[in-house]
């Protein structure tokens, strides 16, 4: 049996039961945080849960809990379904208002924490590769909804991901609405360029990923200078090496893109050396946290 926590109780996840009246089911009114567990301790938490709070921030949404009382749900949210190695959403609403858009009368978000085991196959994507596509959905632009807000509000990504699949594709890759590069459906994009690591500027509206922060810290430990920046499609496509990131996959070589092969079709030198620093440093912040 599975437990979540809802609104301050652990029950089975059959049990749970979430009003029909609830902003985020109506509107996407709603925040939330993926993390990762490894061997039990959630890899950098304390990050995930400060981003939270800016999210909450952005949209004027109370939370009704401290950062250490949600650093705990997330925690007893393993503990309680025996999951050490696991992938952990922590998810607040609005809650339920009176109708209408209108955010005045919404006495109490709705928190639901829910835990699941790392998706089967996922080791096996990490060392062969993954195939990409550019889709043609943009991004939605800053001007919109500011990007640093991690919300409910995926239906772009969603096209995006139906594109994806439907070329047969592991993930979509977007551009902003004036042709940069931009982000995956749910993943943060870098390529390398005769031995330059480049990733898209949070300038073009992306969400900054903690896996994307994690990358960035690693290369400069490996003494690589990552530029941020604006690039066009055409760049990614003369990649010699391609790979995506988020607090799941980690960092996810990419050795297709529109249906040719990225470099030798196979894992690059580059994304090989930083997804070894990146599982050493998971395994490393994971002890410490005992």
């Amino acid at each position: 049996m599975r437990f979540v926590y809802l609104n301050g109780e652990f029950i089975p996840e059959n049990e749970a039961k979430i009003s029909v009246f609830d902003r985020g089911f109506l509107y996407g009114d709603g925040i939330f945080e993926t993390v990762r567990a490894y061997d039990g301790a959630v890899f950098r938490l304390d990050r995930h849960i400060e981003r939270l709070f800016s999210s909450a921030e952005i949209l004027s949404l109370t939370l009704p809990h401290s950062p250490e009382r949600f650093c705990g749900i997330v925690q007893e949210t393993l503990r309680l379904n025996g999951l050490s190695n696991a992938v952990v959403r922590l998810s607040v609403t609005r809650g339920a208002g009176a109708g209408g858009i209108s955010t005045v009368h919404c006495p109490r978000p709705t928190v639901l924490c829910s835990a699941r085991e790392i998706p089967a196959g996922q080791d096996m994507k990490q060392k062969g590769g993954v195939q990409a596509v550019i889709v043609k959905t943009r991004r939605t632009p800053p001007e919109c909804l500011d990007s640093r807000a991690k919300t409910f509000n995926f239906l772009n990504n969603i096209m995006a991901k139906i594109e994806a699949d439907g070329a047969g594709a592991f993930e979509g890759i977007m551009l902003t609405t004036d042709g940069k590069l931009a982000e995956g459906t749910v993943s943060n994009v870098f390529f390398c360029r005769r031995g330059e690591l480049c990733t898209p500027s949070v300038n073009t509206g992306i969400l900054s990923g903690i896996a994307r922060e994690t990358v960035l810290e690693i290369a400069a430990g490996l003494g690589l200078k990552p530029r941020e920046g604006l690039f066009d499609p055409g760049e990614l496509r003369a990649a010699g090496e391609i790979f995506l990131t988020n607090s799941n996959w980690e960092v996810l070589p990419v050795v297709g893109l529109d249906g040719q092969a990225v470099g030798a079709g196979a894992p690059g030198e580059i994304t090989s050396a930083l997804a070894a620093g990146y599982t050493a440093l998971t395994r490393k912040e994971s002890g410490a946290c005992r």
